[in-house]
């Protein structure tokens, strides 16, 4: 195997050998505690810019199939695996991951201390990395690091949505109208409304409240995506504009963040995000706790011991991460009743868990009576 080297932003280094592409490859490092779902992983487009680091050992022993894309390529920049699997070994693999890797030109590095690798992540945070199978000498490919840009200040969403609009059908009867903001949408999403007769019209994510209007929306719902939410005023205005107009609203992760600075609040970078599926949450109307599945580096600033008047109504933390205290969602009520809500994780998740697939009923429930 020909040899790789990766090399972080703080000059630390890690030899191992190719895996997928050869060449280069540049963008922000995290990491992923799901030991399965790397498909759908690798082709979310809210992991736009970013090197992913699979903490999990053994990877790859599933193969890539053709059903399980959440969208049209991968979207990683690089990938970061200990052990990958000599051959896959699934019913319904139809190639092998690296095979994939290497066809969509995305640089990967193996045979790592990945423990070692996410460990110096959790203490030091998430930061810029190169790998590289052509440059093996960490000083030359630290230079070049060091040039590339940070994750804060980055308008991703833009280079990940769609560039025109599509219709996704209701299955079944159609019983209602809702417009889906791309903000860098995974397939699974539309289909979940899709299957509870919704018919879903996606839109690019510079749409604007006419073009919403414009196709007479029962709800209105804002996707995934990457990037930092404080560049997306354009769409925050637009939800704004929903807002006053008083239609259903559900948002998620990207569309939490948007909601939560429509709302009035900030948000901020988390040090080394959440990303997985295996991350605890309480749902605070409910009381249950959820296993849920996170991809997000930044988070809503909301105060969790108190409601906050804005001018659409009152708004609450709906949900809250066990493992830190992170707000993983939002509800805005008008005269006690739910109007709007958010959540920072993926209901929709492929690979699961399914813990809150119920929250697309919520949503369902909120366009009219018979949903």
């Amino acid at each position: 195997m020909t040899e790789a080297i990766l090399v972080l932003e703080d000059g630390r280094a890690f030899r191992g050998s190719s895996f997928g592409a050869e060449g280069e490859s540049f963008g922000e490092l995290v990491f992923n505690t799901g030991m399965s779902g790397y498909q759908e992983t690798l082709t979310d487009p809210s992991y736009r810019g970013q090197v992913i680091l699979m903490t999990a050992p053994h990877v790859g022993n599933t193969g890539w199939n053709d059903d399980d894309d959440e969208s049209g390529r991968i979207w990683v920049t690089g990938f970061v695996v200990r052990d990958p699997a000599p051959r896959p070994s699934n019913w319904r693999s139809s190639r092998s991951l690296d095979d994939v890797l290497r066809d969509q030109g995305v640089v990967g590095i193996c045979d790592l201390d990945t423990r070692a690798l996410t460990r110096h992540i959790r203490d030091k945070g998430a930061m810029r990395v190169g790998i590289s199978t052509t440059t093996l000498d960490p000083r030359e490919l630290l230079e070049r690091v060091l040039t590339q840009p940070v994750m804060s200040g980055r308008d991703l969403a833009s280079e990940v949505s769609t560039t025109q609009g599509y219709t996704v059908p209701a299955r079944g009867e159609k019983r209602h109208t809702v417009v889906a903001l791309d903000m860098g949408i995974k397939s699974m999403t539309p289909s979940e409304l899709a299957a509870r007769g919704i018919e879903v019209h996606v839109l690019p994510s510079h749409a604007t409240f006419d073009d919403i209007m414009g196709l007479k929306p029962d709800g209105v719902f804002f996707s995934n995506g990457p990037g930092d939410p404080a560049t997306a005023d354009g769409p925050v205005e637009t939800l704004r504009c929903v807002l006053e107009a008083g239609l259903p609203y559900f948002g998620i992760c990207f569309g939490n963040q948007l909601f939560g600075r429509a709302l009035g609040f900030g948000t901020y970078k988390l040090r080394f995000g959440h990303r997985g599926i295996n991350q605890p949450v309480l749902d605070r109307t409910t009381g249950k706790v959820e296993v849920t599945a996170h991809n997000h580096g930044f988070a809503v600033d909301a105060p969790l011991d108190r409601a906050t008047t804005t001018p659409y109504g009152e708004v609450t933390v709906s949900h809250v991460g066990l493992n830190d205290q992170v707000v993983e969602g939002l509800e805005l009520r008008r005269d006690g009743e739910l109007v709007a809500f958010s959540v920072q994780y993926h209901p929709e998740a492929a690979a699961g868990p399914h813990d809150a697939n119920y929250l697309f009923d919520r949503f369902a429930a909120m366009l009219g009576k018979d949903a």
